[in-house]
Protein backbone atom coordinates (compact mmCIF):
# COMPACT_ATOMS: atom_id res chain seq x y z
CA UNK A 1 0.00 0.00 0.00
CA UNK A 2 2.80 1.99 0.33
CA UNK A 3 3.96 1.74 -2.74
CA UNK A 4 0.95 2.77 -4.18
CA UNK A 5 0.91 6.43 -2.29
CA UNK A 6 4.61 6.82 -3.24
CA UNK A 7 3.88 6.46 -6.90
CA UNK A 8 0.87 8.81 -6.99
CA UNK A 9 3.01 11.31 -4.67
CA UNK A 10 5.25 11.61 -7.66
CA UNK A 11 3.01 11.51 -10.12
CA UNK A 12 1.02 14.24 -8.39
CA UNK A 13 4.37 16.23 -8.09
CA UNK A 14 5.38 15.86 -11.62
CA UNK A 15 1.84 17.32 -13.63
CA UNK A 16 2.08 19.94 -10.64
CA UNK A 17 5.61 21.20 -11.87
CA UNK A 18 5.18 20.46 -15.52
CA UNK A 19 3.12 23.61 -16.30
CA UNK A 20 3.39 27.03 -14.73
CA UNK A 21 1.56 30.44 -15.29
CA UNK A 22 3.79 32.77 -17.05
CA UNK A 23 3.70 36.52 -18.15
CA UNK A 24 4.49 37.82 -21.76
CA UNK A 25 4.91 41.59 -21.24
CA UNK A 26 4.99 43.38 -24.67
CA UNK A 27 6.40 47.17 -25.41
CA UNK A 28 6.07 49.41 -28.52
CA UNK A 29 9.04 50.99 -29.76
CA UNK A 30 8.37 53.62 -32.06
CA UNK A 31 12.15 54.67 -33.88
CA UNK A 32 10.51 56.26 -36.88
CA UNK A 33 9.97 59.34 -35.11
CA UNK A 34 5.94 58.60 -36.08
CA UNK A 35 4.90 60.03 -32.44
CA UNK A 36 3.21 56.66 -31.90
CA UNK A 37 2.29 55.81 -27.78
CA UNK A 38 1.36 52.61 -27.13
CA UNK A 39 0.90 50.87 -23.72
CA UNK A 40 2.43 48.12 -22.89
CA UNK A 41 0.53 44.85 -23.18
CA UNK A 42 1.03 41.55 -21.26
CA UNK A 43 -0.25 38.04 -21.92
CA UNK A 44 -0.63 35.31 -19.50
CA UNK A 45 0.06 31.66 -20.54
CA UNK A 46 -0.05 28.30 -18.38
CA UNK A 47 2.03 26.11 -20.25
CA UNK A 48 5.33 24.42 -19.80
CA UNK A 49 8.54 27.51 -19.67
CA UNK A 50 9.68 26.44 -23.19
CA UNK A 51 6.34 26.75 -24.48
CA UNK A 52 5.18 29.66 -23.21
CA UNK A 53 8.68 31.59 -24.53
CA UNK A 54 7.58 30.26 -27.95
CA UNK A 55 4.34 31.70 -27.68
CA UNK A 56 5.45 34.95 -26.05
CA UNK A 57 8.60 35.38 -29.11
CA UNK A 58 5.48 34.79 -31.43
CA UNK A 59 4.49 38.31 -30.24
CA UNK A 60 7.45 40.01 -31.46
CA UNK A 61 7.20 42.10 -34.35
CA UNK A 62 9.59 44.73 -35.52
CA UNK A 63 10.31 46.61 -38.70
CA UNK A 64 13.45 49.15 -38.99
CA UNK A 65 13.42 49.32 -35.65
CA UNK A 66 9.77 49.63 -35.10
CA UNK A 67 7.46 47.18 -33.27
CA UNK A 68 7.02 45.25 -30.29
CA UNK A 69 9.38 43.60 -28.04
CA UNK A 70 8.00 41.24 -26.17
CA UNK A 71 9.86 39.48 -23.09
CA UNK A 72 8.50 36.25 -20.83
CA UNK A 73 8.45 37.64 -17.34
Amino acid sequence: MKKVYMMLAVCAIALASCKKEYTCECTYTDNLGLGLTIDPVSYTFEAKKADAESACEAYNVTAGGTGWDCKLK
